[in-house]
């Protein structure tokens, strides 16, 4: 073949490949309503991972938005988010932990022809929800201040939060209606539906933040308490979105009113899976509690870098939970339909695209670090803390990536036992320890929990792809 038909030939591949890409990316934003578990598998990763994608983009945003207007506020309002975030690992932790179990069940049920079993397991969801939510919202706006004080928080500090602590947690219903019910859409593999939620929720959100934090037209000052009501805001809007998108049947769930009841079975399927889901999300999230207190003995000016330094990482991490969430969907959808080949298939695949993307983005965070968290304060001990601890966490980067993905490959098989004891040994066995022994005892301070961070997590990746090879994912049953 002549150079002329080589050009012509790679320009009509070029053309055939965008005819393909846009058609895709229109369908995938509008919600595929295709089989994903008869589609060739790439074409089927692509239709889930690019609203996943999306969605935890804008989460991303919200998580940097956010902490951009408080950071405005000073160290110690940084450090009471810092703080209070913390606290609401636990809510976080529980709610993942739930919804690991509700996306598992609606993927397998929905894998098998089963939509009726799909919606019964989303109704489940909700009652749930509803009723963790409540026992933790009071509990939370009744005893915010002094959980600050209990994390080390400094009377300042303690001064500045109270009111967003007791806001926060008093709105936790939010969060956890928000996460089960969005798992339970993805399990279903409507994607789209889940991507439009966040992106009402966040957008209330990042519109609202600015507003209530300086008082700016005829809104009241409020301060750092201004954020937490912008967010609890959009996020109970959220949830009303998601409630009448599943009383409509507008994506692939469709509950009726028959449907609305407890289901002592299907309960239980979900919260054998989901134990172990939340033992294995609680560990890592509360690996998070022991590092701030770590850092807390450092200072405020510790606390606050880390805090922003924390939410850039987030940045770039949320979107790779998309592409992880999205293997997770097709690994439950795969099994549930007798294709464990294609199940592993999905999975490596998905991971490169993660490594790929991860890879690119820690280069840049290693390069540009301290300038990155100077978009955020003009503080300087702040800007160096923080850009220490970007730098050192994303410099395993690479590592993360392979280990988001498979770990979330697990959870999708409903093999929630694996990924809990992998957790348990790297973050609380290995990260805490680490970082006590590096910060306090051979004195390297702050720097050596942001070491622990990078060892922990890179350690998670390799003990999950070893684990993931031998295969007994295949044989859970749901």
């Amino acid at each position: 073949m002549t150079a002329p038909q080589i050009e012509q030939a790679e320009s009509v591949a070029a053309e055939v490949a965008r005819d393909r890409f846009w058609p895709l990316v229109r369908e995938a934003l509008a919600g595929s309503r295709r089989d994903l578990t008869a589609l060739p598998l790439s074409r089927a990763v692509f239709l889930l991972a690019i609203p996943m994608v999306l969605e935890m983009v804008m989460e991303s945003v919200f998580a940097v938005a956010d902490i951009f207007w408080v950071s405005k506020l000073g160290a110690d309002a940084v450090a009471a988010v810092g703080l209070t975030e913390s606290l609401l690992t636990l809510v976080y932790a529980t709610a993942m932990g739930l919804s690991i179990g509700v996306g598992a069940v609606v993927a397998r049920r929905t894998g098998a022809k089963d939509p009726e079993g799909a919606a019964r397991a989303a109704v489940q969801a909700v009652i749930i929800g509803v009723a963790l939510a409540v026992l933790v919202g009071v509990a939370g706006a009744l005893t915010g201040p002094r959980l600050l004080g209990a994390m080390g928080a400094s009377p300042a500090v303690v001064a500045v939060g109270a009111r967003y602590a007791r806001t926060m947690l008093g709105g936790s219903v939010t969060v956890v209606l928000l996460f089960l019910i969005n798992a339970a859409f993805r399990g279903a593999g409507d994607a789209a539906i889940s991507m439009r939620t966040l992106w009402l929720a966040n957008a209330i959100n990042i519109a609202l933040g600015p507003v209530l934090v300086f008082g700016l037209g005829p809104a009241p000052r409020l301060g750092v308490t201004g954020a937490a009501i912008a967010t609890t805001i959009g996020r109970g809007i959220g949830v009303l979105y998601l409630l009448r998108a599943l009383r409509r049947g507008t994506g692939r769930l469709a509950v009726t009113r028959a449907q609305v009841r407890f289901d002592p079975e299907t309960l239980r399927t979900i919260l054998r899976v989901a134990k172990n889901g939340m033992a294995q999300t609680l560990i890592g999230m509360t690996s998070w509690i022991g590092l701030v207190r770590i850092l807390s003995s450092f200072g405020s000016v510790p606390v606050a870098g880390y805090t922003i330094a924390i939410r850039v990482v987030l940045f770039a991490l949320l979107p790779s939970w998309g592409l992880g969430n999205a293997a997770a969907t097709l690994v439950g959808q795969s099994l549930g339909a007798g294709n464990p080949a294609r199940a592993e298939k999905a999975v490596w695949q998905a991971a490169f695209y993660n490594f790929v993307f991860l890879g690119t983005v820690g280069i840049v965070f290693v390069i540009f670090g301290e300038g990155i968290v100077r978009l955020f304060t003009p503080d300087p001990a702040v800007v160096l803390q923080g850009g220490r601890c970007l730098r050192i966490v994303s410099a395993g980067f690479a590592f993360y990536a392979y280990g988001m993905v498979v770990s979330q490959a697990f959870n999708g098989a409903g093999d929630t036992r694996t990924p809990t004891l992998i957790n348990l040994g790297c973050f609380w066995l290995g990260e805490i320890p680490l970082a006590y022994l590096l910060s306090r005892v051979l004195g390297l301070g702050p720097v050596g929990a942001y070491l622990a961070i990078t060892a922990a997590f890179s350690s998670v990746a390799v003990v999950s792809v070893t684990l993931f090879r031998r295969g007994r994912w295949r044989m859970v049953k749901l």
